[in-house]
């Protein structure tokens, strides 16, 4: 065969989780966006040689633009080989893609094959997969979920884990939005990705499901964060079997304590978290939970926002967007211990599909 083999996206698909090596060319800042699953970035030009050179093709000309650029991309792509790739052999197979696999992966390719190497190039570029992503998150899923339900602090994400830990497949969509999905959801030191990147890790992580098999997913609302739930998934979780897990109102509150140590140990992070019930709430009771942060009453605040805020809002909204809700699995947890989320995780898993 002839190298660099040039890939239609649809062809490259099933063959996705075979190269050895995924290479994103385009600038970081571009990577940083949204890239193909576990691609690395190696550049051949970076965020400010691409600035560069765009600016000379728009006021000088495109050949000046074009000498400049050669230059650049291959002092870059022989760093990336001197520093990356010296030691791969023969049979190793990457797969280089760029915005529109034009120039930029065409470039990386050319050189790559003439080495030697099984080169395959992404005809399109990250502009087909986007195409290809958007298309399948716009299709109603085919799964088979099995929505667990519960109100905040009942323990829903601790079964997750526990469910995929146990060899489950599991949609987990806040670690996947690096966000616990409610006002004092922000996860600290860790911000959530974009938008497209969210979208990617979704079609990822469904496309490797077995649609004879549950999937278990939590009752997510149409936004994680900042971040939109595809509406596809979304309809077909709210049209799905649900599980109704159960706590105390006491275990709920160690568990929190727990989950939000990051938020109890810093009441002022907390409190600026807390401004945003203001409109819902009023200043008077935000005020009182504020002080309560700061005195350390700390299982006492959070038993309030439990019993005032967070429970009355799963209440209006669970029958509302789950529509089988009522006839839900009862699941009751009776500590937060590990044992306990096993023998949940153990039950449901033994559950006809």
């Amino acid at each position: 065969m002839k190298y660099p083999e040039i890939l239609v996206f649809d062809d490259a698909l099933p063959q996705l989780d075979k190269f050895d090596t995924i290479i994103d060319v385009r600038s970081p800042a571009e990577y940083a966006l949204d890239h193909l699953p576990g691609a690395i970035n190696a550049p051949v030009l970076d965020d400010a040689q691409r600035i560069q050179v765009g600016t000379m093709y728009k006021q000088v000309n495109s050949f000046e633009a074009k000498k400049v650029g050669a230059a650049l991309v291959a002092k870059n792509i022989a760093a990336h080989i001197e520093a990356l790739w010296l030691d791969k052999p023969r049979e190793w197979r990457p797969l280089i893609y760029c915005w529109r696999g034009g120039n930029r992966s065409g470039s990386m390719a050319h050189i790559l094959a003439k080495i030697g190497w099984p080169v395959a190039q992404l005809d399109g570029g990250y502009k087909a997969f986007r195409a290809h992503v958007n298309a399948a998150l716009e299709q109603p899923p085919g799964l088979n979920f099995k929505v667990i339900c519960g109100t905040t602090g009942s323990g829903k994400s601790r079964l997750l884990e526990v469910l995929h830990a146990n060899g489950a497949q599991v949609l987990d969509l806040e670690q996947l939005a690096a966000h616990r999905g409610s006002v004092l959801g922000n996860l600290p030191s860790q911000p959530q990705p974009g938008q497209k990147a969210f979208e990617t890790a979704i079609w990822n992580t469904l496309r490797r499901f077995d649609p004879a098999l549950p999937v278990f997913v939590e009752s997510e609302s149409k936004k994680v964060g900042n971040l939109r739930v595809p509406t596809a998934l979304m309809d077909a979780m709210r049209a799905s079997d649900c599980v109704a897990l159960t706590l105390s109102r006491a275990n709920r509150v160690r568990l929190l304590m727990e989950d939000y140590a990051h938020f109890t140990d810093s009441p002022a992070s907390l409190n600026e978290q807390l401004e945003f019930l203001t409109a819902l709430h009023g200043r008077e009771k935000i005020g009182r939970w504020q002080a309560m942060a700061v005195a350390g009453a700390m299982p006492a605040l959070v038993e309030e926002l439990l019993a005032d805020h967070y429970d009355p809002a799963y209440l209006r909204s669970i029958d509302r967007n789950f529509v089988k809700y009522g006839q839900a699995l009862p699941l009751e947890l009776a500590d937060i211990d590990n044992a306990a989320f096993q023998a949940a995780a153990l039950s449901l898993m033994a559950m006809p599909a």
